[in-house]
Formats: structure tokens, sequence, C-alpha cells
């Protein structure tokens, strides 16, 4: 079996991900839905699919679509995902999966109930070079987990009108680069016990910078700091009792880790194909063919946590991003 998918919205990250599926096994890219019937023949034109819809519930409502990938604004994610579970369709959804904790674990609720696929977007952690990190700690290459510290910077100039400077879009630092961050603490250290944040709000009110502190029952800490106002290298460095591993810049992409003890650093390069999405396209339409309803690598419970983290952080900074906008 073929998972055959349709794409939600026709954007920058929707084009990209078409191209991606050209190469994901498993998965067959059909359809394509978007507010605007002419954006979408045109999207489907260009990529060769076959279903055009000029709105998303002619998406859903597709007999020939068994799962849908969302890619809309973050402010789109909650209530498009919640009709995509109704529809009883497996669903992929860009990150942010939702804005706000509360519609994070709804959604979760959600597919549990019916039985069905979801999973937030995170195909950082499908990448060759992040398993490679895990199989280093899981052999005890560098002990025990007691610090992991990185940043993510994208200067961005001011734009009121720009989606990340949106309130109404689900604009913000946190929710484009943050995730990613706290996704990856999350990923190798678990769910946090406290968060500590401090930055600065942009002119629209949305959060322009953060620094993040994080403690966990183990003991361990993380030390996070993301920014749209600066320019960084976007490393990840793993702390352990025998050594530590550094993913070299962006982390959120690598092809390299460094992995640090007494002896001789040893370099792993792990380069990915293409843009890096096929990878995760082909693992989630794999588990949807093997009849599972989330994937190990990123199961609902460490998205709910990290929104958590998110939420918090933002209620911290003076920011609520909300996701209430209808599809």
């Amino acid at each position: 079996m073929t998972v055959r998918w349709g794409i939600a919205g026709s954007g920058r990250i929707a084009r990209i991900m078409a191209t991606e599926f050209t190469a994901a096994q498993h998965a067959e890219l059909v359809a394509v839905g978007s507010r605007s019937a002419e954006r979408a023949g045109q999207f489907a034109a260009e990529f060769g699919l076959p279903h055009a819809h000029g709105s998303y519930r002619e998406l859903l409502d597709d007999p020939d679509v068994d799962a849908i990938y969302i890619g809309t604004p973050n402010a789109q994610h909650y209530a498009l995902a919640l009709a995509v579970i109704g529809a009883n369709k497996a669903v992929l959804v860009e990150k942010s999966m939702t804005c706000q904790v509360q519609h994070t674990r709804e959604l979760a609720r959600a597919a549990r109930q019916e039985g069905v696929f979801a999973m937030e977007g995170m195909w950082t952690r499908f990448l060759p070079a992040i398993r490679a990190a895990h199989e280093a700690v899981a052999t005890g290459r560098i002990g025990d987990i007691t610090c992991v510290q990185g940043d993510l910077f994208a200067y961005r100039a001011f734009n009121a009108t720009d989606r990340l400077f949106a309130p109404g879009l689900g604009g913000g630092a946190m929710l484009d680069l943050g995730v990613y961050a706290l996704h990856f603490a999350q990923d190798f250290l678990g769910e946090p016990i406290a968060v500590d944040c401090t930055g600065q709000l942009a002119e629209t009110r949305v959060d322009a910078s953060a620094s993040m502190q994080l403690r966990y029952a183990s003991g361990a800490t993380a030390q996070l700091s993301i920014s749209l106002q600066a320019h960084g290298p976007g490393r990840m460095t793993i702390m352990g009792t025998d050594g530590f591993i550094e993913v070299e810049p962006r982390f959120h992409h690598p092809t390299s880790i460094v992995v640090h003890r007494d002896d001789e650093p040893e370099h792993v390069t792990l380069p990915f194909p293409g843009r890096g999405y096929r990878l995760e396209l082909s693992a989630v339409s794999e588990a949807i063919e093997a009849g599972l309803t989330e994937h190990p690598f990123v199961p609902l419970d460490d998205s709910i946590a990290v929104a958590g983290a998110m939420t918090h952080a933002l209620e911290q900074l003076g920011y609520r991003p909300l996701d209430d906008e209808d599809f």
C-alpha cells in the first residue's frame, strides 16, 4: 500500500514538501487544498497532482486522500488538524503543532479517541546525524547527560505584515525557532519541571527573542536562546559525565556531529538527501501503513510537553498567541 497524501496550503513550505514527496517512499502526493481555487490549480499543475481543491474542506472530503500534511500558518493548525482527525484521515502538522498547549492536548486526545495517526512535523528527529547522536548517548559514550545548551537565531528585519511578526498568524520567535530548540532538549532530556524565560517583544507584541533556562527531574538543565533580532551559529551541545557531543550548525538540519571524550574527538558526517523532509515523510507513511497512530521518534506526548514549555515561556514574556482561526 502507498499512502495517498494531500497538502493543505500552497505557500513556501507546501512547495518544499511537494518536491520532497517526489523522493519519499511509501507515499504519493495526489492532492492540494487552498483557500483559492486558482492557487490550488496552479500548484497542482506545477507538481502534476490529479486533484486541486479550492477549499480545505474539499480536500478533507476527497476520498482519494488518506493523509494530509498541514502547511498553513500557525494560527490555522489547530482547527484544520482537528477537522482532519474528524474526517478520519492521518495528519502531519507543520511545527508548531498549535499555538498553545491546551490545543495540542486536544488534538492528541482527539487523534487517540479516533484511532488515527497524528504527528507534529519535527523532521529534524529523523535526520541521520541526530540519530547518530542518540546512538552515542544510548551506548554510553558521554555518560549521563547533565546539560543541553544551544541557540537558534535567524535575523529578520521587522515587518509588521510578515507572518513572523503578525500575532494573528501565530508569529514570533518561539513558535518558529523555539520549537526546534525545545524539541531538541525534549528529545534528549524529556519533559522539564521548570521553565524560566526572559526576552523581548517586537512592536507588534510578538516575541522577538528569548532566553530559556529549563530544569529536569534528573537534575539536568538546558539553556536555550532564540532570536529574530540577530544572527547566530545555531549550535547544540549535549554535555555528559564522560564527554560531550557537538551538533554542528545548524543543529535543526545537521550533517555532522563531534563526539568528545578523553581521546581524540570523533567526527561523524552523515549528510541527508534533498531538503531532509523526505526522511520524515517516508517514516510517517511507513508508520501509517503499519497501522500505527503515533511515531516513536515524535510521540504526541513530546509535542504536548514542548507546547507546554512554549506556552509557559511566552506567558512570562507577556505574549499569548491565538490559534482560533477557522479554516
